[in-house]
């Protein structure tokens, strides 16, 4: 093994997020070090998170969006960087990468460690053709630099965006900022696949309040095209979508061809096999990004989950372990163990119009596909105290471990105030918390910012009362019938929104009239948003009803189903 305090080489296969954090910390924690990145496009570090807002003018600056330069990298941290650079086989033996330039030159370049990271790239549908003049994908400055052009180069009235997921949102919000019509087209039945449907219903409902039209379980047949431009869409229902502009994102796949030509090993979901030092089983070879599995926190095992976050963590955790190996002044002071990757739970959020929505740790379907039971809590509450002028509705919701509370997961969307919720939800998560860990903390509260008990505690304690079944939570798509529903709001709730075959009594009623009611019969109570629902089942409980239960969220919630 060479020796860390000579001249060290370490070459990075890719730059942007994890490739670039990689070479930096590497130099921090090594000044004698050669570091090279070799990156095949033609910029070394860019903000892909925020082409969509250059798109729409949001980001006004394209060099904004340029992190860092080769200069910079050269000027501040001496690491050498070779853009338009392809690396194309590596061999281990001899420890040598080779590949090709922009030119088409060919080139040879030893290591002691080599660091991967060659993130992932979008997937490309059937329909997809690539010398299509208005057909398009956001990844790169190259493609919203494309993107840029044809909008000036042509008029665009109507644009249609493949994809539902974060990115195809953002898009999607953006164009409706530069005036255009959009059509959104999704093979699933929902938007969002990181959240449940029915909160991915509170973000359809605001894409269709700003216009846009929204085609959900559709299914693309085919573009149709007129001088190689995209006229229309055809669905395999038969519907045509007239269209100026197509920009497609319908997911994205890892780059692992030059780790699988090394012979490194691919895990279980296609990323890279790497350890908490993100090592490959070849102990010089290092992969972060896009292209490795983490080990998810919540369920304990290897999961691609391709975020920035993420790459930017492992990229840091690579170059300083490549850089200094096991012997290390980190050992010191973390008690003898270098430092490592730890886990990842998937928190990630997107901002759509008027509404932010984000998730974090295990939806409903991916408890059901572990095997999971458990169970799920969803509130409603303002982002801060509800007197304080500009207080904003949020739904929160908590999806945790049947026989103990433990913590899996929760999502958020709202007006304000989801991402503060999802980060605290993270933290909890990431120390494997329970619901009543989650109703005991200590978070800050004034009226600007939040209230005396959070929207957070309001979810745990919803939580906490449905695990000791005070009173016990029904799903909101259960079936009611044959139940004794007691629906406790208003006449003029229960006019614009009435279930039917419920008794109405309202909860400031309830003291007097439950007497109307059955106690031997299996009774759901049902308010708004659960919260006087909760307060009447507590009385019927009280009156020796035999069982009774409280709608989950609420009728705000089941109008979703």
């Amino acid at each position: 093994m060479p020796n860390t305090r000579e001249k060290l080489r370490i070459v990075i296969v890719g730059g942007v997020a994890g490739g670039a954090s990689a070479a930096t910390r590497a130099r921090r924690v090594n000044a004698q070090a050669e570091i090279t990145i070799l990156e095949k496009g033609p910029v070394i570090s860019f903000a892909n998170c925020g082409l969509p807002y250059h798109l729409g003018g949001e980001i006004e600056q394209r060099d904004k969006l340029l992190v860092a330069t080769a200069e910079l990298f050269w000027n501040r941290f001496r690491i050498a960087v070779h853009t338009q650079h392809e690396v194309t086989s590596i061999n281990r033996e001899q420890q040598l990468i080779s590949g090709c330039t922009g030119e088409g030159k060919t080139f040879e370049l030893p290591y002691d460690r080599l660091i991967l990271s060659t993130g992932s790239e979008p997937v490309r549908p059937p329909f997809f053709a690539a010398n299509a003049k208005n057909v398009f994908q956001l990844w790169t400055l190259e493609d919203m630099d494309y993107i840029l052009a044809s909008l000036r180069e042509r008029p665009v009235k109507k644009a249609t965006v493949v994809g539902a997921g974060f990115v195809g949102l953002e898009v999607v919000e953006q164009l409706v900022r530069r005036g255009i019509e959009v059509t959104l087209v999704e093979r699933d039945p929902q938007v969002l696949g990181a959240l449940d449907c029915e909160m991915a219903k509170l973000i359809e409902g605001e894409l269709r309040r700003q216009g846009v039209a929204v085609h959900l379980s559709a299914s693309i047949d085919r573009l149709c095209y007129i001088d190689e431009a995209a006229t229309s869409i055809v669905l395999a229902s038969g519907d045509s979508i007239p269209t100026d502009l197509v920009i497609v994102g319908v997911g994205v796949r890892p780059r692992t061809g030059l780790a699988i030509d090394a012979g490194l090993t691919i895990g279980p979901s296609g990323g890279v096999r790497v350890n908490e030092f993100m090592q490959t089983d070849d102990p010089n070879i290092y992969a972060v990004g896009d292209m490795v599995e983490y080990r998810h926190g919540v369920l304990s095992q290897p999961m691609r989950i391709p975020l920035a976050g993420p790459a930017n963590r492992a990229g840091r955790v690579a170059g300083a372990h490549a850089a200094l190996g096991h012997e290390s002044p980190f050992q010191a002071a973390s008690g003898g163990q270098a430092l490592s990757m730890g886990s990842v739970v998937g928190t990630c959020i997107v901002r759509v119009f008027d509404l932010t929505a984000g998730a974090t740790g295990l939806n409903e379907k991916a408890c059901r596909a572990a095997k999971i039971d458990y169970r799920v809590a969803t509130i409603q509450g303002p982002h801060h105290a509800s007197y304080f002028p500009g207080a904003k509705n949020l739904t929160l919701k908590l999806v945790y471990r049947a026989h103990d509370g433990k913590l899996l997961g929760a999502q958020a969307v709202g007006a304000a105030g989801c991402d503060k919720r999802l980060d605290v939800i993270a933290t909890v998560l990431h120390f494997g918390g329970t619901v009543d860990d989650l109703s005991k903390l200590d978070l800050a509260y004034a009226p600007p910012f939040g209230a005396a008990k959070d929207p957070l505690h309001m979810a745990a304690f919803v939580s906490i009362n449905d695990l000791r079944q005070l009173p016990r939570l029904v799903e909101f798509d259960a079936e009611l019938e044959g139940l004794q529903i007691v629906d406790v709001r208003s006449a003029a709730e229960i006019a614009q929104l009435p279930l039917a075959g419920a008794i109405c009594i309202p909860i400031d009623e309830l003291a007097q009239r439950w007497t109307e009611l059955d106690p031997q019969r299996p009774t759901v109570t049902v308010c708004h948003s659960g919260k006087r629902a909760h307060i009447a089942a507590c009385w019927l409980n009280g009156q020796g009803f035999a069982s009774v239960k409280n709608l989950n969220g609420g009728m705000s919630v089941r109008s979703l189903a």
